[in-house]
């Protein structure tokens, strides 16, 4: 170390099992800041909620990955210098360099792997990015021939033989490292074709201007971790759909009688979650998941509701919810739906679901195919409840009815028994009024 102070390195935390990476969505602090133990440190935003992350120790602040990049797990994205011990998890002592790099050139140092605009993930080594950076070469159009196919320095010594170096000027080159524009596609318009600064912002403009026009809108933030997720999700798994209608009667009557009885305002997500935590216990093979060791029941059964918010879908979780009463779950629901809708989750209200309630039955949506949140079974979609004739005893009634369909995983659960668990919820739905729900 330069001065001999104490010296952490902070990591992008782990906030669940699935959890990959995350975007830093804003840092709270600015570069060389002194941060106290325990103050806001930064905002990140991952596939489920956008989280204030508190500063694990104290120290001055050295930021390695940027506003708007992503790193992976437990990778360094910034240093304290200066600080004091702390006992949290995401710290680890380190030599602090004599000199730290740039902000922008930091992203190097703490994410291998990235993403560039538009392009496929791309492998390559710090060294090699140096040098694409310099010659203006796109790393997307070389084939690596390192591990894994990682891009080593001597694959862009290769191409520079066989292609003509790229004339820019050094803020050329700066500003289009910043913008993320290829030198190769830009038109020079100094000396001899040299790329001039000029030249990267005529370009720049001419593409916002081509979105705009297009009508076009980038793919970023949360909507663009639940696309990954939902396709990862929809390609992975081989998804069976099971569909059925339930008499909704009951559950209504309850509903209401419960209502006037206790004076309490019961949402029927809160009833389903209720029923559904039962139906889990009685039939464990739908609570499970898939690990490379083999198919694992999972201990507790938390049940995660789906929430329609600003940013997108949110899958709040409700931890033990078999162990709970149907006001403890009615008040839980409030409460975690309402601090995703505002942003506001902590990672205890996002992670370690089970299985997941989605219902559309707001939106007058009967049947549909929900799609598996990842790492779950299985995923239950709920339609709205209305009233139909129904035939009962030779006689055409009007019935309360509503549509339940059951999303699951094929490689972890068959048909029949899938279709067992769904028969179950529709009986219980049915039936709740003898189930004789405890205060």
């Amino acid at each position: 170390m330069n001065d001999g102070s104490t010296t952490f390195q902070v990591v992008m935390p782990r906030l669940g099992l699935t959890m990959i990476e995350a975007t830093i969505k804003e840092w709270l602090k600015p570069e060389g800041a002194w941060v106290e133990e325990g103050e806001a440190l930064f905002v990140l935003e991952e596939e489920k909620a956008t989280l204030e992350i508190e500063s694990p120790a104290s120290g001055r602040l050295h930021i390695l990955v940027a506003e708007g990049q992503v790193a992976t797990i437990l990778s360094p994205i910034a240093i304290l210098e200066g600080g004091k011990t702390t006992n949290q998890h995401i710290v680890e002592k380190v030599e602090l360099p004599s000199t730290l790099p740039q902000r922008k050139e930091r992203v190097e140092l703490s994410v291998a792997v990235e993403m560039e605009t538009g392009a496929r993930e791309i492998c390559a080594t710090p060294k090699a990015r140096n040098l694409a950076r310099q010659q203006g070469i796109s790393l997307e159009r070389i084939q690596g021939s390192g591990p894994r196919n990682m891009i080593v320095a001597g694959d862009l010594q290769e191409t520079q033989v066989t292609r003509t170096p790229i004339r820019a000027t050094p803020l050329a080159q700066k500003v289009a490292r910043e913008t993320g524009v290829d030198l190769a596609s830009v038109n020079g318009s100094g000396p001899r074709g040299q790329v001039m600064r000029r030249d990267i912002e005529t370009s720049t403009a001419l593409s916002s201007q081509t979105e705009s026009d297009s009508g076009l809108a980038a793919l970023t933030g949360l909507r663009s971790v639940i696309a990954k997720r939902l396709s990862s999700s929809w390609i992975e798994r081989p998804q069976v759909t099971l569909t059925t209608d339930a008499d909704a009667t009951a559950l209504v009557a309850f509903r209401q009688q419960a209502q006037a009885e206790w004076n309490l305002k019961l949402s029927y997500n809160a009833l389903l979650v209720k029923l559904v935590s039962k139906a889990l216990l009685e039939h464990p093979y739908i609570n499970v998941q898939l690990f490379p060791m083999g198919i694992q029941t999972m201990p507790d059964i938390n049940i995660g509701v789906a929430v329609d918010t600003e940013r997108g879908l949110m899958v709040p979780v409700l931890q033990n919810a078999d162990r709970k009463s149907i006001f403890e779950i009615q008040d839980e629901i409030q409460l975690i739906s309402q601090h995703a809708i505002e942003g506001r989750s902590i990672p205890s209200e996002i992670c370690g679901g089970t299985f997941t309630i989605t219902n559309l039955g707001m939106y007058e949506i009967d049947a549909f195919t929900p799609i598996i949140n990842p790492p779950e079974c299985a995923i239950l979609g709920v339609g709205r409840i209305i009233s139909r004739p129904v035939g009962v005893n030779g006689q055409i009634v009007l019935k309360e009815m509503m549509a339940l369909s059951l999303s699951f995983d094929h490689r972890l659960v068959d048909g029949a028994p899938a279709a067992r668990f769904l028969q179950r919820i529709k009986t219980l739905i049915e039936r709740c009024a003898l189930l004789g729900f405890d205060k």
